[in-house]
């Protein structure tokens, strides 16, 4: 069936739609990724995003029910250049456009990616709309301007659990630590990350108080990835703001900057941000390069924040904040994703890091 992508811009693709029929909105953005499409479509941190793959074949391996981040797709929308109708892996129990179309997320292929990508990094991440019932250009450009700004957006309501839940698997029972982990839209190797380390792991919904946080006792405090404006994320800020100095704090892409903000710093919206499998980033302690995984569209402004706080890692690409610490207390975060999913796990030993804080901590109390 025919298809149509209009960006704000005015710019219109024509394509051929895969997955479920129908209209959808959203901020287009590009991600560089090879492989994992079925983890980034399932990432929260995508929500109200459509994503284009700039990789021109997508959907050869198919999908299975094991590679998941969350519990269905959280894209707006897919783009890709040129969809595989037929996969092959082992592992595989369905097609990528059968797994769209099951979930009701509406994809596009057969148009130009590499230039829908060039578009994005020129001008910006912007609005855009995917269509099979309405292929008027200017009924769809219209319709992606009046779409919400990215700006100003609190998505981690959207996406975070509405109820705490502990995170099991295995049956396991000998836990050394405590976790509460806020979920602004948390991905499930993170909790995996954790839970291998022998954490008891809590996740609680992204507006529980702080004083709630204290009374389940946590030896730590993880703060999640998730998507929108950090900024409007006010009750999490501040919830954290009480946080800070009473227990260990790790926390990852939307977790960084709501620590950021939380501890006075600021944060701002990129010009398309990143997202990809590849980004270096150089750890400014040791010296080394790691390989990550990314996917943020705002950052921290590395000015704004307090003489107390210390940056650990940058960006090598365009020198984007993209970790930083406290300089007396257990209390550090990184703008990337070290549980990677898809990506390199160069940055695994962070998990650890958060482990040796806690321990640290309860050493200290004994």
């Amino acid at each position: 069936m025919r298809a149509k992508l209009a960006l704000a811009d005015g710019n219109v693709f024509t394509g051929e739609s895969f997955g479920a029929e129908g209209e959808t909105a959203g901020e287009v953005v590009f991600n560089t990724s090879m492989i994992g499409y079925q983890e980034i479509l399932t990432d929260p941190s995508y929500c109200g995003q459509i994503v284009t793959m700039t990789y021109p074949h997508i959907g050869n391996y198919g999908i299975n029910p094991e590679d998941v981040e969350s519990s269905k797709p959280q894209v707006a929308g897919f783009v890709v250049r040129e969809y595989s109708k037929f996969y092959s892996n082992y592992r595989a129990s369905e097609s990528l456009g059968d797994y769209l179309k099951r979930n009701d997320k509406v994809g596009i292929e057969g148009i130009d990616t590499r230039k829908l990508t060039r578009i994005i990094r020129d001008s910006g991440a912007m609005n855009a709309v995917i269509s099979t019932t309405d292929l008027d250009d200017a009924s769809l450009v219209k319709k992606a301007k009046a779409f919400p700004s990215m700006s100003g957006l609190d998505l981690a309501k959207v996406v975070t659990t509405k109820a705490a839940y502990r995170f099991s698997k295995n049956g396991k029972s000998d836990f050394k630590y405590r976790v509460v982990a806020y979920d602004y839209g948390i991905k499930t190797n993170i909790l995996r990350k954790l839970y291998e380390r022998g954490c008891d792991v809590t996740v609680v919904p992204a507006s529980l108080p702080a004083d709630e946080v204290l009374k389940l006792n946590p030896d730590g405090v993880f703060l999640s990835n998730g998507p929108g404006d950090p900024a409007a994320v006010s009750y999490a800020i501040e919830s954290v703001r009480q946080l800070i100095g009473r227990k260990p704090i790790f926390g990852i892409c939307l977790g960084h900057q709501i620590l950021a903000l939380a501890a006075g710093g600021k944060t701002f919206k990129m010009k398309f941000g990143h997202r990809g499998a590849n980004h270096p980033v150089k750890h400014l302690e040791n010296e080394t390069v790691e390989v990550t995984s990314h996917n943020h569209g705002f950052a921290v402004d590395p000015d704004s924040l307090p003489s107390d706080y210390e940056i650990t890692h940058i960006d090598l690409n365009d020198n984007i904040l993209e970790g930083f610490r406290h300089k007396t207390l257990p209390v550090f975060c990184v703008q990337y994703h070290p549980e990677a999913s898809p990506g390199p796990h160069d940055s695994d030993y962070l998990f650890d890091d958060f482990i040796k804080a806690m321990e640290d901590v309860k050493v200290e109390a004994r």
